[in-house]
Protein backbone atom coordinates (compact mmCIF):
# COMPACT_ATOMS: atom_id res chain seq x y z
CA UNK A 1 0.00 0.00 0.00
CA UNK A 2 1.51 3.34 -0.73
CA UNK A 3 1.50 6.00 1.41
CA UNK A 4 2.70 9.81 0.43
CA UNK A 5 3.93 12.52 2.28
CA UNK A 6 4.07 16.38 1.39
CA UNK A 7 6.53 18.48 3.35
CA UNK A 8 5.95 22.09 4.42
CA UNK A 9 8.32 24.20 3.02
CA UNK A 10 9.35 25.77 6.21
CA UNK A 11 11.27 22.89 7.10
CA UNK A 12 13.52 22.06 4.19
CA UNK A 13 12.54 25.50 1.65
CA UNK A 14 10.57 22.86 -0.98
CA UNK A 15 7.35 21.08 -1.55
CA UNK A 16 8.18 17.02 -1.62
CA UNK A 17 6.15 14.51 -2.45
CA UNK A 18 7.08 11.15 -1.09
CA UNK A 19 5.55 7.71 -2.22
CA UNK A 20 6.29 5.05 0.12
CA UNK A 21 5.39 1.54 -1.65
CA UNK A 22 6.80 -1.79 -2.55
CA UNK A 23 8.39 -4.86 -0.69
CA UNK A 24 10.51 -4.39 2.47
CA UNK A 25 8.28 -2.75 5.25
CA UNK A 26 8.45 1.14 5.94
CA UNK A 27 11.99 1.15 6.32
CA UNK A 28 13.21 0.13 3.28
CA UNK A 29 10.16 2.38 1.29
CA UNK A 30 11.39 5.25 2.77
CA UNK A 31 14.98 4.40 1.99
CA UNK A 32 14.01 3.97 -1.65
CA UNK A 33 11.82 7.01 -1.64
CA UNK A 34 14.36 9.37 -0.52
CA UNK A 35 17.29 7.64 -2.36
CA UNK A 36 15.20 8.17 -5.56
CA UNK A 37 14.32 11.46 -4.41
CA UNK A 38 18.05 12.47 -4.44
CA UNK A 39 18.71 10.48 -7.65
CA UNK A 40 16.28 12.28 -9.75
CA UNK A 41 17.24 15.57 -8.49
CA UNK A 42 14.26 16.64 -6.43
CA UNK A 43 16.36 16.84 -3.69
CA UNK A 44 19.16 18.38 -4.52
CA UNK A 45 23.31 18.30 -2.71
CA UNK A 46 22.94 20.55 0.48
CA UNK A 47 19.32 20.12 0.73
CA UNK A 48 18.30 19.96 4.61
CA UNK A 49 16.20 17.10 5.77
CA UNK A 50 13.57 16.95 8.30
CA UNK A 51 14.40 15.68 11.81
CA UNK A 52 13.36 12.18 12.84
CA UNK A 53 10.57 13.40 15.03
CA UNK A 54 8.60 16.00 12.45
CA UNK A 55 9.57 13.11 9.42
CA UNK A 56 7.83 10.83 11.29
CA UNK A 57 4.76 12.47 12.55
CA UNK A 58 4.14 12.74 9.04
CA UNK A 59 4.94 9.72 7.81
CA UNK A 60 3.03 8.05 10.74
CA UNK A 61 6.03 5.90 11.56
CA UNK A 62 8.76 5.49 14.22
CA UNK A 63 11.30 7.49 14.60
CA UNK A 64 13.91 4.51 14.80
CA UNK A 65 12.41 3.83 11.13
CA UNK A 66 13.61 7.69 9.70
CA UNK A 67 16.71 7.04 12.10
CA UNK A 68 17.54 3.85 10.32
CA UNK A 69 16.64 4.95 7.09
CA UNK A 70 18.63 8.17 7.40
CA UNK A 71 21.58 6.06 8.67
CA UNK A 72 21.81 3.63 5.55
CA UNK A 73 21.61 6.46 3.43
CA UNK A 74 24.88 8.24 5.42
CA UNK A 75 26.63 4.50 5.12
CA UNK A 76 26.11 4.37 1.53
CA UNK A 77 26.85 8.38 1.25
CA UNK A 78 23.53 9.96 -0.56
CA UNK A 79 23.48 11.77 3.06
CA UNK A 80 25.33 13.34 5.93
CA UNK A 81 24.74 13.73 9.21
CA UNK A 82 26.83 16.40 11.24
CA UNK A 83 25.83 17.72 15.27
CA UNK A 84 24.19 21.20 14.49
CA UNK A 85 23.88 21.08 10.76
CA UNK A 86 21.20 18.25 10.68
CA UNK A 87 21.03 15.77 7.82
CA UNK A 88 21.46 16.73 4.46
CA UNK A 89 21.95 15.40 0.84
CA UNK A 90 25.47 14.84 0.22
CA UNK A 91 27.93 17.29 -1.43
CA UNK A 92 29.07 15.46 -4.12
CA UNK A 93 25.59 13.86 -5.33
CA UNK A 94 25.21 14.81 -8.50
CA UNK A 95 21.55 15.22 -10.28
CA UNK A 96 20.59 14.21 -13.48
CA UNK A 97 22.28 16.84 -16.01
CA UNK A 98 20.18 20.34 -16.85
CA UNK A 99 18.12 19.67 -13.09
CA UNK A 100 17.75 23.10 -11.12
CA UNK A 101 17.32 23.71 -7.86
CA UNK A 102 13.69 24.50 -6.95
CA UNK A 103 12.69 27.89 -6.42
CA UNK A 104 15.57 29.06 -9.17
CA UNK A 105 14.84 32.56 -10.72
CA UNK A 106 13.94 32.67 -14.23
CA UNK A 107 17.16 33.28 -16.60
CA UNK A 108 19.74 33.00 -13.40
CA UNK A 109 21.96 29.90 -13.81
CA UNK A 110 21.93 27.16 -11.83
CA UNK A 111 23.67 26.09 -9.39
CA UNK A 112 26.09 22.83 -11.06
CA UNK A 113 27.07 21.11 -8.11
CA UNK A 114 30.86 19.65 -7.70
CA UNK A 115 31.78 16.55 -9.30
CA UNK A 116 31.71 13.84 -6.95
CA UNK A 117 35.30 13.27 -5.76
CA UNK A 118 36.87 9.71 -6.28
CA UNK A 119 36.28 7.11 -3.68
CA UNK A 120 39.58 6.78 -1.40
CA UNK A 121 40.34 3.88 1.11
CA UNK A 122 39.37 0.16 0.07
CA UNK A 123 35.85 -1.00 -1.35
CA UNK A 124 35.44 -3.47 1.58
CA UNK A 125 36.50 -2.41 4.92
CA UNK A 126 37.15 -6.34 7.29
CA UNK A 127 39.65 -4.63 9.62
CA UNK A 128 39.44 -5.55 13.20
CA UNK A 129 37.95 -3.20 15.89
CA UNK A 130 35.28 -1.02 14.80
CA UNK A 131 31.40 -1.72 14.95
CA UNK A 132 28.80 -1.81 12.19
CA UNK A 133 28.74 2.45 12.34
CA UNK A 134 25.61 2.47 10.41
CA UNK A 135 24.18 0.66 13.13
CA UNK A 136 24.48 3.63 15.56
CA UNK A 137 21.16 4.20 17.70
CA UNK A 138 20.77 7.59 16.96
CA UNK A 139 16.86 8.13 18.19
CA UNK A 140 17.87 6.14 21.19
CA UNK A 141 20.85 8.42 21.93
CA UNK A 142 19.15 11.61 21.18
CA UNK A 143 16.16 10.87 23.71
CA UNK A 144 18.88 10.45 26.37
CA UNK A 145 20.92 13.64 25.37
CA UNK A 146 17.78 15.70 25.43
CA UNK A 147 16.49 13.97 29.03
CA UNK A 148 20.35 14.90 29.96
CA UNK A 149 21.18 18.17 29.17
CA UNK A 150 17.34 18.84 30.45
CA UNK A 151 17.50 17.41 34.32
CA UNK A 152 21.52 18.23 34.62
CA UNK A 153 22.55 20.63 36.97
CA UNK A 154 24.08 23.89 36.75
CA UNK A 155 27.36 22.66 38.26
CA UNK A 156 27.19 20.18 34.99
CA UNK A 157 28.91 23.20 32.75
CA UNK A 158 31.59 23.92 34.79
CA UNK A 159 34.68 22.24 35.17
CA UNK A 160 34.56 18.49 35.29
CA UNK A 161 35.52 16.54 37.75
CA UNK A 162 38.52 14.25 36.67
CA UNK A 163 36.52 10.97 38.63
CA UNK A 164 34.15 11.76 35.82
CA UNK A 165 30.71 12.50 36.58
CA UNK A 166 29.11 10.77 39.34
CA UNK A 167 25.35 10.21 37.39
CA UNK A 168 27.45 7.80 34.62
CA UNK A 169 29.81 6.55 37.65
CA UNK A 170 26.59 5.29 39.25
CA UNK A 171 24.94 3.97 36.48
CA UNK A 172 28.34 1.68 35.89
CA UNK A 173 28.60 0.33 38.70
CA UNK A 174 24.99 -0.86 38.93
CA UNK A 175 25.56 -2.25 34.92
CA UNK A 176 28.92 -3.70 35.53
CA UNK A 177 27.62 -5.49 38.13
CA UNK A 178 24.65 -7.21 36.33
CA UNK A 179 26.07 -7.39 33.35
CA UNK A 180 29.79 -8.15 33.78
CA UNK A 181 30.57 -9.87 37.20
CA UNK A 182 32.38 -6.66 38.40
CA UNK A 183 32.11 -5.93 42.60
CA UNK A 184 32.66 -2.20 42.67
CA UNK A 185 30.86 1.26 43.88
CA UNK A 186 30.74 4.19 41.87
CA UNK A 187 34.08 5.82 44.58
CA UNK A 188 36.26 3.33 42.79
CA UNK A 189 35.11 4.32 39.16
CA UNK A 190 37.45 6.90 37.21
CA UNK A 191 36.29 7.63 33.76
CA UNK A 192 38.61 7.95 30.86
CA UNK A 193 38.40 8.39 27.10
CA UNK A 194 39.34 4.84 26.40
CA UNK A 195 41.73 1.85 27.12
CA UNK A 196 45.02 3.59 25.32
CA UNK A 197 43.78 6.65 27.51
CA UNK A 198 43.82 4.20 30.82
CA UNK A 199 46.92 3.05 30.04
CA UNK A 200 48.60 6.35 29.89
CA UNK A 201 47.25 6.99 33.08
CA UNK A 202 48.65 3.93 34.63
CA UNK A 203 51.67 3.86 33.17
CA UNK A 204 54.68 4.99 34.50
CA UNK A 205 53.22 7.12 36.93
CA UNK A 206 51.17 4.83 39.04
CA UNK A 207 52.16 1.35 37.86
CA UNK A 208 56.09 0.49 36.57
CA UNK A 209 57.40 -2.27 34.34
CA UNK A 210 58.16 -4.93 32.97
CA UNK A 211 54.64 -6.15 31.94
CA UNK A 212 53.46 -8.85 31.24
CA UNK A 213 51.15 -9.23 27.92
CA UNK A 214 49.82 -11.97 25.59
CA UNK A 215 52.00 -12.63 22.73
CA UNK A 216 49.43 -11.41 20.44
CA UNK A 217 47.58 -8.09 21.01
CA UNK A 218 48.04 -4.53 19.75
CA UNK A 219 51.09 -3.04 18.35
CA UNK A 220 49.63 -0.03 19.02
CA UNK A 221 49.41 -0.26 22.72
CA UNK A 222 52.97 -1.65 23.01
CA UNK A 223 54.45 1.18 21.09
CA UNK A 224 52.36 3.25 23.29
CA UNK A 225 54.12 1.47 26.55
CA UNK A 226 57.43 1.34 24.63
CA UNK A 227 56.95 5.37 24.60
CA UNK A 228 56.74 5.31 28.15
CA UNK A 229 59.89 3.24 29.18
CA UNK A 230 57.61 -0.03 29.83
CA UNK A 231 59.21 -3.22 28.82
CA UNK A 232 56.75 -5.48 27.78
CA UNK A 233 57.58 -9.57 28.68
CA UNK A 234 55.17 -11.98 25.98
CA UNK A 235 53.33 -14.57 27.30
CA UNK A 236 52.69 -18.12 25.24
CA UNK A 237 49.19 -18.66 24.48
CA UNK A 238 47.49 -21.68 23.39
CA UNK A 239 43.43 -22.58 23.00
CA UNK A 240 43.03 -22.18 27.04
CA UNK A 241 44.63 -18.70 26.82
CA UNK A 242 47.61 -16.97 28.20
CA UNK A 243 50.01 -19.69 29.92
CA UNK A 244 50.22 -17.49 33.22
CA UNK A 245 52.23 -20.22 34.98
CA UNK A 246 55.56 -18.73 32.93
CA UNK A 247 54.82 -15.58 34.91
CA UNK A 248 58.45 -14.45 36.79
CA UNK A 249 59.20 -11.32 38.35
CA UNK A 250 56.82 -9.46 36.78
CA UNK A 251 54.67 -7.29 38.57
CA UNK A 252 51.93 -6.55 36.17
CA UNK A 253 50.37 -8.50 33.44
CA UNK A 254 47.74 -7.46 31.00
CA UNK A 255 44.88 -10.10 30.07
CA UNK A 256 42.14 -10.11 27.71
CA UNK A 257 40.56 -12.86 29.42
CA UNK A 258 36.89 -12.64 27.91
CA UNK A 259 38.05 -13.12 24.37
CA UNK A 260 41.70 -13.10 23.53
CA UNK A 261 42.61 -10.48 21.14
CA UNK A 262 42.80 -11.22 18.53
CA UNK A 263 43.29 -15.22 18.59
CA UNK A 264 39.71 -15.61 19.95
CA UNK A 265 39.80 -17.82 22.94
CA UNK A 266 38.62 -17.22 26.36
CA UNK A 267 40.89 -17.57 29.38
CA UNK A 268 40.54 -21.11 30.84
CA UNK A 269 38.81 -20.94 34.80
CA UNK A 270 41.80 -22.80 35.72
CA UNK A 271 44.26 -19.76 34.81
CA UNK A 272 42.07 -17.50 36.21
CA UNK A 273 42.42 -18.80 39.67
CA UNK A 274 45.81 -19.08 38.93
CA UNK A 275 46.82 -15.67 37.82
CA UNK A 276 44.80 -14.70 40.90
CA UNK A 277 46.86 -16.36 43.15
CA UNK A 278 49.86 -15.01 41.27
CA UNK A 279 48.97 -11.34 41.72
CA UNK A 280 48.25 -12.31 45.78
CA UNK A 281 51.57 -14.00 46.54
CA UNK A 282 53.60 -11.30 44.57
CA UNK A 283 51.72 -8.58 45.69
CA UNK A 284 50.85 -7.61 41.97
CA UNK A 285 48.10 -6.33 39.51
CA UNK A 286 46.36 -7.56 36.66
CA UNK A 287 44.98 -5.03 33.75
CA UNK A 288 41.81 -6.65 32.83
CA UNK A 289 40.84 -5.23 29.50
CA UNK A 290 36.97 -5.85 28.59
CA UNK A 291 36.64 -4.77 25.53
CA UNK A 292 33.89 -6.54 23.30
CA UNK A 293 33.37 -9.12 27.06
CA UNK A 294 29.36 -8.33 26.16
CA UNK A 295 29.74 -10.08 22.94
CA UNK A 296 29.47 -14.16 22.88
CA UNK A 297 27.32 -15.70 20.87
CA UNK A 298 27.08 -19.12 21.86
CA UNK A 299 26.49 -18.74 25.66
CA UNK A 300 25.95 -16.10 28.43
CA UNK A 301 29.22 -14.35 28.28
CA UNK A 302 32.19 -15.23 31.52
CA UNK A 303 32.02 -12.88 34.27
CA UNK A 304 34.53 -10.78 34.42
CA UNK A 305 38.04 -11.46 36.08
CA UNK A 306 37.90 -8.63 38.47
CA UNK A 307 35.22 -10.40 40.49
CA UNK A 308 37.22 -12.79 41.52
CA UNK A 309 39.76 -10.41 43.54
CA UNK A 310 38.36 -6.67 43.24
CA UNK A 311 41.75 -5.93 44.95
CA UNK A 312 43.62 -7.05 42.77
CA UNK A 313 42.43 -6.14 39.75
CA UNK A 314 42.11 -3.23 37.27
CA UNK A 315 39.36 -3.86 35.07
CA UNK A 316 39.15 -1.53 32.08
CA UNK A 317 36.13 -1.20 29.54
CA UNK A 318 34.64 1.50 27.02
CA UNK A 319 31.81 2.24 24.49
CA UNK A 320 34.44 1.46 21.73
CA UNK A 321 32.75 -1.86 20.05
CA UNK A 322 29.11 -1.42 21.50
CA UNK A 323 28.49 1.93 20.62
CA UNK A 324 31.22 3.69 18.75
CA UNK A 325 34.77 4.63 18.91
CA UNK A 326 33.61 8.58 18.15
CA UNK A 327 32.56 8.53 21.75
CA UNK A 328 35.62 8.19 23.29
CA UNK A 329 34.30 7.21 26.73
CA UNK A 330 35.70 4.36 28.80
CA UNK A 331 36.38 3.70 32.48
CA UNK A 332 38.85 1.96 34.97
CA UNK A 333 37.90 0.02 38.06
CA UNK A 334 39.93 0.14 40.52
CA UNK A 335 41.45 -1.10 43.54
CA UNK A 336 41.21 1.26 46.22
CA UNK A 337 44.86 1.75 46.19
CA UNK A 338 45.13 3.08 42.81
CA UNK A 339 41.91 5.34 42.74
CA UNK A 340 44.02 8.48 44.27
CA UNK A 341 47.13 8.02 42.47
CA UNK A 342 45.26 7.66 39.26
CA UNK A 343 43.33 10.74 40.05
CA UNK A 344 46.73 13.09 40.79
CA UNK A 345 48.17 11.64 37.68
CA UNK A 346 44.71 13.03 35.41
CA UNK A 347 44.43 16.27 37.16
CA UNK A 348 42.36 18.50 38.83
CA UNK A 349 39.79 18.65 35.92
CA UNK A 350 38.78 16.83 32.99
CA UNK A 351 40.11 17.39 30.24
CA UNK A 352 39.30 14.34 27.78
CA UNK A 353 36.12 13.27 28.31
CA UNK A 354 32.95 15.42 27.65
CA UNK A 355 30.64 15.61 30.68
CA UNK A 356 27.34 15.62 28.63
CA UNK A 357 28.07 12.81 26.89
CA UNK A 358 28.89 11.32 30.13
CA UNK A 359 25.30 12.46 31.45
CA UNK A 360 23.77 11.19 28.32
CA UNK A 361 25.85 7.67 28.55
CA UNK A 362 24.34 7.69 32.19
CA UNK A 363 21.09 8.00 31.09
CA UNK A 364 21.35 6.09 27.80
CA UNK A 365 22.38 2.77 30.26
CA UNK A 366 20.03 3.77 33.08
CA UNK A 367 16.82 3.95 30.80
CA UNK A 368 17.97 0.62 29.42
CA UNK A 369 18.25 1.37 26.05
CA UNK A 370 22.10 0.53 26.13
CA UNK A 371 20.53 -2.78 26.91
CA UNK A 372 18.41 -3.00 24.65
CA UNK A 373 20.97 -2.17 21.83
CA UNK A 374 23.47 -4.49 23.13
CA UNK A 375 20.92 -7.22 22.70
CA UNK A 376 20.66 -5.79 19.02
CA UNK A 377 23.54 -5.65 18.32
CA UNK A 378 25.07 -9.10 20.02
CA UNK A 379 21.80 -10.91 17.74
CA UNK A 380 23.37 -9.05 14.07
CA UNK A 381 27.11 -9.99 15.21
CA UNK A 382 25.95 -13.47 15.62
CA UNK A 383 24.38 -13.68 12.32
CA UNK A 384 27.47 -11.79 10.52
CA UNK A 385 29.79 -14.35 12.28
CA UNK A 386 27.56 -17.53 11.28
CA UNK A 387 27.08 -16.16 7.55
CA UNK A 388 30.82 -16.00 7.40
CA UNK A 389 31.06 -19.31 8.86
CA UNK A 390 28.77 -20.90 6.09
CA UNK A 391 30.32 -19.21 3.25
CA UNK A 392 33.27 -20.12 4.52
CA UNK A 393 32.30 -23.85 4.79
CA UNK A 394 30.50 -23.36 0.97
CA UNK A 395 33.51 -21.87 -1.08
CA UNK A 396 36.64 -22.44 0.67
CA UNK A 397 36.24 -25.20 2.94
CA UNK A 398 40.01 -25.68 3.74
CA UNK A 399 39.87 -22.28 6.01
CA UNK A 400 39.34 -22.86 9.33
CA UNK A 401 37.19 -19.90 11.44
CA UNK A 402 39.24 -20.47 14.82
CA UNK A 403 38.01 -18.68 18.35
CA UNK A 404 34.90 -19.04 20.20
CA UNK A 405 31.70 -17.33 19.17
CA UNK A 406 32.39 -13.67 19.97
CA UNK A 407 32.72 -10.23 19.26
CA UNK A 408 33.40 -8.23 16.20
CA UNK A 409 35.86 -10.04 14.69
CA UNK A 410 37.50 -13.51 13.83
CA UNK A 411 40.65 -15.80 12.99
CA UNK A 412 40.84 -17.15 9.75
CA UNK A 413 43.37 -19.98 9.65
CA UNK A 414 44.94 -20.56 6.24
CA UNK A 415 47.09 -22.80 5.01
CA UNK A 416 51.18 -22.71 6.19
CA UNK A 417 53.27 -20.25 4.21
CA UNK A 418 49.99 -18.32 2.63
CA UNK A 419 49.28 -15.18 4.85
CA UNK A 420 51.77 -12.63 3.12
CA UNK A 421 50.34 -13.08 -0.34
CA UNK A 422 46.53 -13.28 1.28
CA UNK A 423 47.34 -10.11 2.24
CA UNK A 424 48.73 -9.12 -0.81
CA UNK A 425 46.00 -9.95 -2.53
CA UNK A 426 43.21 -8.04 -0.57
CA UNK A 427 45.58 -4.83 -1.19
CA UNK A 428 45.12 -5.24 -4.97
CA UNK A 429 41.58 -6.36 -4.61
CA UNK A 430 40.60 -3.57 -2.24
CA UNK A 431 39.97 -5.43 0.92
CA UNK A 432 41.19 -3.87 3.90
CA UNK A 433 42.05 -6.61 6.35
CA UNK A 434 44.85 -7.63 8.77
CA UNK A 435 47.07 -10.50 8.73
CA UNK A 436 47.44 -11.99 12.08
CA UNK A 437 51.22 -11.73 11.84
CA UNK A 438 50.95 -8.11 12.44
CA UNK A 439 49.55 -8.71 16.33
CA UNK A 440 52.18 -10.58 17.35
CA UNK A 441 54.86 -9.70 19.98
CA UNK A 442 58.09 -9.24 18.34
CA UNK A 443 59.92 -11.14 21.46
CA UNK A 444 57.23 -14.08 20.86
CA UNK A 445 59.50 -17.00 21.06
CA UNK A 446 56.60 -19.61 19.33
CA UNK A 447 55.62 -20.49 16.23
CA UNK A 448 53.25 -17.96 14.34
CA UNK A 449 50.59 -19.95 12.41
CA UNK A 450 49.60 -18.51 9.31
CA UNK A 451 45.90 -16.43 9.41
CA UNK A 452 43.69 -13.13 8.84
CA UNK A 453 41.81 -11.35 11.23
CA UNK A 454 38.68 -10.12 9.44
CA UNK A 455 36.14 -7.58 11.26
CA UNK A 456 32.47 -9.25 10.65
CA UNK A 457 30.93 -5.82 12.19
CA UNK A 458 33.05 -3.21 10.26
CA UNK A 459 30.52 -3.25 6.81
CA UNK A 460 27.37 -1.51 6.70
CA UNK A 461 24.50 -4.21 6.96
CA UNK A 462 23.70 -3.72 2.90
CA UNK A 463 27.51 -3.91 2.14
CA UNK A 464 28.34 -7.28 3.98
CA UNK A 465 27.50 -9.88 1.26
CA UNK A 466 29.58 -8.39 -1.06
CA UNK A 467 32.62 -8.19 1.23
CA UNK A 468 32.36 -11.79 1.79
CA UNK A 469 32.46 -12.19 -1.67
CA UNK A 470 35.53 -10.13 -2.42
CA UNK A 471 36.92 -11.79 0.70
CA UNK A 472 36.71 -14.82 -0.44
CA UNK A 473 38.69 -14.19 -4.08
CA UNK A 474 41.44 -13.55 -1.95
CA UNK A 475 41.68 -16.31 -0.01
CA UNK A 476 44.71 -18.73 -1.27
CA UNK A 477 43.32 -22.18 -2.76
CA UNK A 478 43.28 -24.93 -0.98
Amino acid sequence: MAESWVNSAERIGADLHLELSGPGGRRAALTRALREAVRGGRLVPGTRLPPYRSLAADLGVARNTVADAYAELVAEGWLTARQGSGTRVAAGVTPPHGRQRAGAASGAPARVPKKAPRARGPRHDLRQGTPDASSFPRAAWLASARRALQQAPNEAFGPGDPAGRAELREALAEYLARARGVRTEPGRIVICSGFAHALRLLFPQVLRGPLAVESYGLGFHRQLLADASVRTVPLPLDEDGALVGELGRERAVLLTPAHQFPTGGPLHAERRAAVVDWARARGGVILEDDYDGEFRYDRKPVGALQGLDPERVIHIGSVSKSLSPALRLGWMVLPERFVDPVLETKGEREAWASALDQLTLADFIGSGSYDRHVRRMRQRYRGRRDRLVATLAARAPHVEVTGIAAGLHAVLRLPPGTERSAVKAAVWQGVALDGLAEFRHPGAAMSAPDGLVVGYATPAEHAYGAALDALCDVLPPG
